[in-house]
């Protein structure tokens, strides 16, 4: 079973796959895709899967893909846990700018469905988390983007945790531009 949380930014969801869970473990089913249409109403076909490691602070993003290689990406959480984040980067969307946050670990089957047209990031909340997305297009270089994370006019509160801590970053991502320097392929 699947069950998907709309959010307030349009395509965007937070899913919940059942736990099933006893003194021996716990399963569950981390994709399904006529489950996945069904919760989301989106058909979606997964073309490529990337696995990430990153220590406690580390925050990767806010990454896009343009057009004609926009990607839709499913987050989950192998290991440890994230503070994972969406942001809207369509133009004619309402809630363009706007951003979407939520906590993201193995054991509570959370996932995020990011469809194209959002920057996506994350903050690794403990050491050697591990995270995994299915991607709707193959990575392509040359259609790479990036906002910056600490985008004020974005308003996402790392800070709360960080505690205290200063995030460790690529130098690509401290380089990023302000969403009101971006002009969006979306």
């Amino acid at each position: 079973m699947l069950t998907a949380h709309e959010t307030p930014l349009e395509g965007l969801f937070e899913l919940e796959c059942r736990v099933f869970g006893d003194d021996r473990g716990f399963f569950m089913e981390t994709w399904r895709a006529d489950r996945f249409t069904e919760a989301t109403g989106a058909g979606v076909d997964f073309v490529q899967t990337n696995l990430s490691t990153s220590s406690r602070n580390v925050i990767r993003g806010l990454h896009f893909q343009a057009p004609p290689h926009g990607q839709g990406k499913l987050v989950r959480v192998a290991r440890g846990r994230i503070f994972d984040v969406a942001v809207d980067i369509r133009k004619s969307s309402p809630t363009y700018g706007q951003h979407h946050a939520v906590e993201l670990d193995l054991r509570s089957g959370r996932q995020l469905w990011i469809p194209p047209g959002f920057a996506h990031g994350f903050l690794a909340l403990e050491d050697d988390t591990v995270i995994e997305y299915a991607c709707t297009s193959l990575y392509a270089p040359a259609s790479e983007g990036s906002v910056r994370w600490d985008d004020p006019a974005i308003g996402i509160d790392w800070s709360a945790h960080l505690n205290g801590a200063a995030p460790t970053l690529s130098e690509k991502d401290a380089a990023a531009p302000l969403l009101a320097d971006l002009d969006s392929p979306f």
